[in-house]
């Protein structure tokens, strides 16, 4: 059974990028900018964001963190992005989600400049992933198509199950994988939350490639796993746990210890694809520092 492991993957991307990155230096050449924007302080995003500032560091990358309290109201966010926008010396803009609730989640995405948009949330940008034209590719969504190439999973002709149906991860991830590239051509069957149990049972069953993104611990159980099969859990949950030294474990969406005697292959949680999204991003911002899509 392989471990598609996240941090195996995540260094080969990251050190492509510094190497790419010196390069640009030695070059006398600015490197790539990414500033991400942090709302509140929510530990889950702190730990986000603090990871993606750090791999920065690591790659190469200038990168600026700008905090606001969950108190900024949506005009003084709207202006700080505006602001971003306009800085030439900005090449990726991310927005930590979720946001406060008084804030509008899809205002603020569709306020980021399409060029600057390296989370790839920008419907401009998911217009584009499903026409397959050159595009952001959502972080996570890339991360898994990353994943699978530096592993050299087989997709063409396999049938890729993908359970969620989010426009973060389930939903894009369904489209990229049926799409017309190396790490696509599956047969794809999208599942979510008005799936039938029974129905879902089913045709998890017929799965070569099992991708689950719903958030719920545990979900996908070892008997419903087909043998030999690609299992890529997207989950990732903060479980309370009075043993542990923090108070809690960290659970992906399929029992781990079970799934992994069945399968072929699988990602741990964490160590999986949490790492394989950074490395997206970090694409994302070097495509982004190289050149602009769309045309003012």
């Amino acid at each position: 059974m392989l471990i598609l492991d996240g941090k195996i993957a995540s260094a080969a991307v990251k050190a492509e990028l510094l190497k790419e990155n010196q390069s640009l230096k030695a070059a006398g050449k600015r490197t790539p900018h990414l500033a991400a924007i942090l709302v509140g302080n929510s530990g889950a995003s702190e730990t986000y964001v603090a990871s993606k500032v750090k791999n920065c560091e690591e790659t190469g990358f200038d990168s600026s963190l700008i905090r606001f309290d969950d108190q900024v109201t949506e005009s003084e966010l709207l202006s700080k992005i505006k602001e971003l926008n306009l800085n030439p010396t900005i090449d990726g803009i991310l927005v930590q989600l979720p946001l406060p609730k008084h804030i509008d989640d899809e205002k603020i995405i569709e306020a980021i400049d399409p060029n600057k948009d390296v989370d790839g949330f920008h419907p401009m940008n998911i217009g584009r992933m499903v026409q397959g034209l050159d595009t952001f590719i959502p972080a996570t969504p890339y991360g898994v198509l990353l994943m699978l190439e530096y592993f050299n999973i087989p997709t063409k002709g396999k049938h890729a199950v993908v359970v969620g149906r989010s426009n973060i991860v389930g939903r894009p991830m369904s489209i990229l994988l049926s799409s017309e590239h190396p790490q696509g051509n599956a047969h794809v069957t999208l599942c979510h939350r008005h799936t039938p149990k029974a129905a879902l049972d089913l045709i998890v069953k017929q799965a070569d490639i099992l991708v689950v993104a719903v958030g719920i611990p545990e979900f996908i159980k070892a008997d419903i796993i087909k043998p030999g099969a690609v299992i890529i859990d997207v989950g990732i949950t903060r479980v309370p746990d009075e043993t542990a030294k923090k108070g809690f474990r960290i659970k992906g969406d399929v029992t781990y210890e079970e799934v992994s005697k069945v399968a072929s292959a699988i990602t741990p949680v964490p160590g999986g694809v949490g790492l394989m999204t950074i490395a997206g991003l970090l694409k994302n911002t070097m495509k982004a520092y190289k050149g602009h899509y769309y045309h003012n």
